[in-house]
């Protein structure tokens, strides 16, 4: 019997599901929620969580597509536009439909969901930079950004079991309808061109090097505000107990 017990000591313990609450405070948030619940209710059975997920995956590939034909003819930036939507629709609704039909698995849709976020944003945005008038630097730039954001997204969803999906009250729909305005303010005024330094811009470069500058502030003022509070309180944990109220070295 003690046998038995030294082997079943021995086995790794089974690690909780990633994912923590969500922090969700975007404009948005509300109104997409209701209509995501209406559509979970209406969707077919045929309709799975992991098609939602290939099938935004393929609103993402539409996009780059139709940004790289942007160069043909300006047309394409509606098909850009219906690509954004497709993928918003695919991403958005593919956890929502798996908590509705309580068919959630946690961990295989953490890593799931995120690996294809990640693969799709690098898709739409290199797009943007193949496309008629934005430069691939800078729409690399604005993904670098974005992706410094999400890393501290998950390293704070690690240490505090907070999944923080907004700042300043826009978060990833808000971002999919600023994108889809720059589509449309780009068919519309087509190329414009805007000397720097040398080097020639557009105001929509400009547009996402703001939008890549402000992802890369956001991520050094929470990582430093998070890191200041962690430290304080690991030191409190960390302090003996017979220590009373001595200043830490």
């Amino acid at each position: 019997m003690q046998r038995v017990a030294l082997v079943q000591e021995a086995q790794p313990a089974r690690r909780p599901p990633p994912g923590g609450a969500r922090v969700q405070d975007n404009i948005l948030a509300r109104g997409e929620r209701d209509f995501l619940d209406w559509l979970c209710v209406h969707m077919p059975r045929a309709v799975t969580p992991d098609k939602l997920t290939g099938f935004g995956a393929c609103g993402a590939s539409l996009v780059f597509a139709s940004y790289a034909a942007t160069r043909l003819h300006p047309l394409f930036f509606w098909l850009a536009t219906l690509g954004v939507v497709i993928h918003w629709l695919g991403d958005s609704l593919d956890g929502s439909l798996a908590r509705y039909r309580q068919i959630v698995r946690p961990r295989y849709g953490y890593f799931l969901d995120h690996s294809v976020d990640a693969l799709c944003n690098l898709t739409i945005m290199a797009g943007a930079g193949l496309s008629a008038y934005i430069r691939l630097d800078v729409a690399l730039f604005a993904l670098l950004g974005y992706f410094m954001l999400c890393m501290y997204v998950f390293l704070y969803n690690h240490v505090s079991q907070r999944f923080q999906l907004s700042f300043l009250a826009l978060g990833p729909t808000e971002l999919r309808v600023g994108l889809i305005g720059l589509n449309c303010w780009m068919y519309f005024s087509g190329d414009l061109k805007i000397a720097i330094g040398g080097e020639t811009f557009s105001p929509y470069d400009l547009v996402l090097c703001g939008a890549g500058i402000v992802f890369v502030c956001l991520f050094a003022v929470n990582v430093f505000k998070v890191a200041r509070k962690l430290r304080r309180e690991d030191a409190s944990q960390s302090r003996p107990s017979g220590s009373g109220n001595r200043p830490l070295l």
